[in-house]
C-alpha cells in the first residue's frame, strides 16, 4: 500500500502543474513507488498492462517527468540514451555503476567520493546542489 503521505506529496506536485489527480497518473506513481529497480517507461506501461490496467505513453512519460520535477523520482540517462527512472522516497542518495557488457545497474555509496566532491565544489567557491555520478564497467576476466 501506499503510504498516505507520499500521496500527498504527489498531488501537491500535480497540483503545482495545475493537473489532475487522475487514475492513470496514480498507477503510473504507484508503479514507479513498488518498484526498487531502474525502470524505462514501457517497463511501467507492462507492469501497469499486467495488472489489467491501461495507462497511455504520453500520461506515462509525462507524470513521470512530474515525478522527476517535484523530487520523488530520478531520471537516469546512460549511454544508451534510454531514460530510466528510480523512485526516490524510499532511497538514500547512490552513485550508479552500469556494466557495459550485461547493462546491470549496480548501485553504491562511497563517502570518500562525497567527501572529495565536496571539497573540490568548495575549493572552487561553490556548494554542490546535486550531482550524477555513473561508472561504466566490466568485470574482469582473470
Amino acid at each position: 500500500m501506499v503510504k498516505e503521505k507520499f500521496i500527498l506529496k504527489f498531488k501537491e506536485a500535480l497540483k503545482k502543474e495545475n493537473l489532475k489527480f487522475t487514475g492513470q497518473r496514480f498507477l503510473v506513481f504507484k508503479a514507479l513507488l513498488k518498484s526498487d529497480g531502474h525502470l524505462e517507461c514501457e517497463d511501467i506501461i507492462n507492469i501497469i498492462n499486467k495488472n489489467g490496467k491501461k495507462v497511455s505513453r504520453a500520461t506515462t512519460y509525462r507524470t513521470l517527468d512530474i515525478l522527476e520535477k517535484h523530487g520523488l523520482a530520478r531520471k537516469l540517462v546512460f549511454d544508451d540514451g534510454i531514460a530510466r527512472y528510480e523512485n526516490k522516497l524510499f532511497t538514500e542518495h547512490h552513485d550508479h555503476m552500469i556494466d557495459i557488457e550485461t547493462n546491470e545497474i549496480i548501485e553504491f555509496v562511497d563517502d570518500d567520493i562525497e567527501s572529495i566532491q565536496n571539497k573540490i565544489a568548495k575549493d572552487h567557491g561553490y556548494v554542490i546542489v546535486k550531482h550524477v555520478h555513473q561508472l561504466f564497467v566490466k568485470k574482469i576476466k582473470n
